[in-house]
This record gives C-alpha cells, structure tokens and sequence, in this order.
C-alpha cells in the first residue's frame, strides 16, 4: 500500500496527522501518481502520455458503494471517498490495528481516558461545528446537528443504557456547554492544540456507546470501537445537500436519528 498525498500541497484547511497511527504504508512518489486530468483535448493529450507506464486509476463513480472495486485485480491507484464500512468491513481487525496509536495518550488525554474507564456507561457525544458553520460552502453541503437533535440523542441512549455518562467532544466547546441540554452526568472534553487528535478519536472508541454529528471524525471514533453491545446514534441527514447523499454511509448496526 502507497498514500498518494499530492492533494495535501493544496489542502490548509488541517494538515495531515496519519503519522499518529500505525498505518502501514509508504508515500507514493510524484512519478507514481496518475497525472490530474485535463479539461482541453492538447491536455487531455498530454496527461494520456504522463500517465503512460503507471498504475490505472480507478475513480470512484458514485457516492455509493460499488461491489466491482473489490474484485480489482493488479496495481490500482483509488481516488474517492469510499465513505462505507462495505470496501473493508472483512478486514476490520486489520483496519483497527492500522489506526492503533503509535505513542501513549498526552497527560491531559490519560485523565480523560482514566474518567471514561471508571464510568459506569461512557457514552461519546460529538458536536461537529467549524467550517460547517463559518464556511457557506461546507455548511450548504453538510448543515450542522442541532441542540434538540442531540437532545433527543441524548434522552433515547439514556433510556436504554443504565448510569450514562456523556462526555462531550467538540471544536466549540464553548457553544456545546451553552446548547446542549443537560441530561444526567455530562463531562466536556476539552479540545488540545497539541495537534494530536487521533488520541480524542480514540478516547471516542474507549466509550461504551456513541451519539455522532454528521463527521467522520466520530463517525471512525464509533467504528474503532469493536465491542458488539455498543450502540451508535447517527443523524438521519447526513448530507444538507441531497446531490451528495450516501445510504451506505452509516453502518446497517448503527441507528439513523431524525429531529
């Protein structure tokens, strides 16, 4: 396995933090990585001859899952999303081993994680909010989770698991303490600028159960948690917009919420 991270040149929204997990793969040389294809007929010429002799990109076609990409055989370099569990869900030990920590939790993260262990039913809450509210682009496309869906989130897990407790994972601490409603024991996790934020994907995992925004971000912190009794709570609209709706996003196991 390579990682093409051409795209990362021109991504400044966040930088890169694979580099936190034990992933096993090497970065992908420029020479190796298919040419970006061209809209005129001289570029689209010009990258044919560019990308002679290296490995066939295989572009994803839809938002959903598409069964012909596992029966791919040879090199292939994947460009897409592939937003469900449906490309790897037979490797899923492989996967989590791949996304397993390569150092220990910072000290302020151990005494989060310490809290979760000694709760009697940790139930991760994640409040997605940034760009999906400050970028007009991001949020006419995703749209944000609103306090009483969290609230109804909140009250359902309750009513089924004994003794939760919520701890609360947000890039707006701040706006999560003043809208969500108080509903038993609830601890906000506050965000680090230590740039280490695949340990708060895992101390998402160590929870019992998880309520989660429309994020990918806590989408992989419930799927990194391997017990089979957990329960996760995902909002009914992923998508805001509906040009970008993908049924096999959410795992079948996982329940889809409405407001």
């Amino acid at each position: 396995m390579k990682l093409d991270l051409t795209e990362m040149d021109r991504y400044k929204l966040r930088a890169l933090q694979l580099d936190q997990f034990n992933i096993k793969g090497d970065i992908a040389r420029l020479d190796e990585v298919p040419a970006r294809q061209r809209n005129s007929i001289f570029g689209r010429i010009v990258t044919s001859v560019k990308n002679r002799g290296r490995v066939p990109q295989l572009v994803e076609k839809s938002a959903q899952f598409d069964p012909a990409i596992l029966r791919t055989s040879g090199p292939a370099h994947l460009s897409g999303y592939w937003q469900t569990e449906k490309y790897f869900a037979d490797y899923a030990d492989i996967i989590r081993e791949d996304f397993s920590l390569k150092q220990p939790f910072s000290v302020e993260r151990q005494r989060t994680l310490t809290m979760i262990e000694e709760a009697q039913s940790p139930i991760s809450v994640h409040v997605r909010r940034g760009d999906y509210v400050t970028n007009p682009t991001a949020n006419s496309i995703h749209g944000t989770c609103e306090p009483e869906w969290y609230a109804k989130a909140m009250q359902n897990m309750a009513s089924t698991i004994k003794d939760a407790t919520f701890f609360v994972f947000s890039d707006d601490p701040q706006w999560a303490r003043e809208n969500l409603t108080t509903i038993g024991a609830m601890i906000f996790v506050e965000p680090q600028s230590d740039g280490r934020d695949g340990e708060d994907m895992h101390l998402m995992a160590a929870c019992h159960s998880h309520i989660i925004a429309n994020s990918t971000f806590s989408w992989w912190g419930a799927w990194l948690n391997s017990n089979a009794d957990k329960r996760v709570i995902a909002p009914a609209m992923w998508f805001r917009s509906e040009a970008h709706s993908n049924p096999d996003l959410v795992p079948a196991g996982w329940e889809r919420l409405t407001t």
